[in-house]
C-alpha cells in the first residue's frame, strides 16, 4: 500500500507539472536569473542582453540579480537552496562549477548534487597579453627570453587558482620555463598594474582588456583556444605557435537540483534557439566569446571535463587560493 502511494504521488506530480505546460501557464511570474558577481563583468557582458531576450520569448520578464561576494559562492549558495519551482536559476562560471572543490576544503554547496544544468552560454578563451615594452611579440619568443632570464618573466593573473593561473602554470611546465607569479584581486586590478609597466604578461578573459587591445595599449601574444577569435581575427592560437593550451571561461545557465525536467527542456530550447540566431552568435563573437547553445546532458559532460583537466594542475603544484 505505501508503495502504491508513493507512485500515485509520483504521477500526481508529473500530471500536475504536464497539465501546466498544457494550459500554456509557466512562466506566469517573473523569473530570477542569479548573478554571483558585482555588475559591470564579463559575466553581464554575455549574460544580460541574453536574460532580455530569453524574458521576451518566454513572455515575463527576466529579473538580473547581480548577487556578489565571496567569488560567487554567495550567489551559488542561495540559488542551490532556492524552491525547484523554475523560477530561480543561476548564471554559472567556473568559480561556481569548476574550481570550488578542488581549491577549497569546504563549499556551501555542491556544484553538482545541487544543481540541474540548462545550457551552456558561451565559452570565452583566455588571451595572453603583455605590456607593449615586453620585448617577446610570440610564445617561442617567451620561452627563449624566460630561459635566457629566468625568473625575470612578471606573469600576472587574477589570483591564485585562477583560469588565468593555471594556464600560466601549465604553460610553464610544458615549456620548462621559470616565471614569477604576480596575483592579484580580479583581472581588473592585473590589467591596471600591466598598462602601468609594473607587469609583462597576463593571461585573462578577452573581454577584461578588449577595448585596450584594440587601442594599442596592450599587445596580444596567443589565444588559448584552439581556433582563433572572431573578435581579433588576427591574433594565432598557442596551438598555431606549437604550444597547444585551452584555457577559457565559461557562462551557463543552472537550476536548482530537483526542477522538473519539462521546465528545464523548455528553457534550453528558449535559450539555445536565441543563442542560434546570427545576431546573437555575432553579439558574443564581437565580445570574444564562442556561443554553445548545448544540451544539459553535454553540459555537465563539457563540466566534468574541465574538472578532469585543471584538477591534477591543481594537485600536482599544491596550488591554493589567495
Amino acid at each position: 500500500m505505501k508503495l502504491n502511494r508513493v507512485c500515485a504521488a509520483a504521477l500526481l506530480a508529473v500530471a500536475s507539472v504536464s497539465q501546466v505546460f498544457a494550459q500554456g501557464t509557466y512562466p506566469n511570474k517573473p523569473i530570477l536569473w542569479v548573478v554571483p558577481y558585482a555588475p559591470g563583468g564579463g559575466t553581464d557582458v554575455i549574460a544580460r542582453p541574453l536574460a532580455i531576450k530569453v524574458g521576451q520569448a518566454l513572455g515575463q520578464t527576466i529579473v538580473y540579480d547581480n548577487r556578489g561576494g565571496a567569488g560567487g559562492f554567495i550567489g551559488a549558495e542561495f540559488v542551490s537552496r532556492a524552491a525547484p519551482d523554475g523560477y530561480t536559476f543561476l548564471v554559472a562560471a567556473g568559480n561556481t562549477h569548476i574550481f570550488p572543490t578542488l581549491l577549497y576544503p569546504k563549499v556551501p554547496f555542491d556544484p553538482v548534487k545541487d544543481f540541474s544544468p540548462v545550457t551552456n552560454f558561451a565559452i570565452i578563451p583566455n588571451v595572453l597579453v603583455a605590456y607593449p615594452a615586453f620585448p617577446p611579440n610570440n610564445l617561442k619568443e617567451i620561452v627563449s627570453y624566460a630561459k635566457a632570464n629566468p625568473g625575470k618573466i612578471n606573469w600576472a593573473s587574477s589570483g591564485n587558482g585562477a583560469g588565468g593561473h593555471l594556464g600560466l602554470v601549465l604553460f610553464a611546465k610544458n615549456t620548462g620555463i621559470d616565471v614569477v607569479h604576480v596575483p592579484f584581486k580580479g583581472a581588473g586590478p592585473a590589467t591596471t598594474a600591466m598598462l602601468a609597466g609594473q607587469t609583462d604578461l597576463l593571461l585573462a578573459n578577452t573581454g577584461v582588456f578588449l577595448s585596450q587591445i584594440r587601442a594599442g595599449k596592450l599587445k596580444v601574444l596567443g589565444v588559448a583556444a584552439t581556433k582563433r577569435l572572431g573578435a581579433m581575427p588576427d591574433a594565432q592560437t598557442f596551438a598555431e605557435q606549437g604550444f597547444p593550451l585551452e584555457s577559457a571561461s565559461f557562462y551557463g545557465l543552472m537550476a536548482p537540483a530537483k526542477t522538473s525536467q519539462a521546465i528545464i527542456t523548455k528553457l534550453n530550447e528558449e535559450t539555445v534557439k536565441i543563442l542560434k540566431t546570427p545576431e546573437e552568435q555575432k553579439r558574443l563573437a564581437d565580445n570574444g566569446a564562442f556561443p554553445v547553445g548545448d544540451t544539459p546532458a553535454q553540459f555537465a559532460a563539457w563540466l566534468k571535463k574541465e574538472v578532469d583537466t585543471w584538477g591534477p594542475v591543481i594537485r600536482e603544484n599544491n596550488i591554493k587560493p589567495d
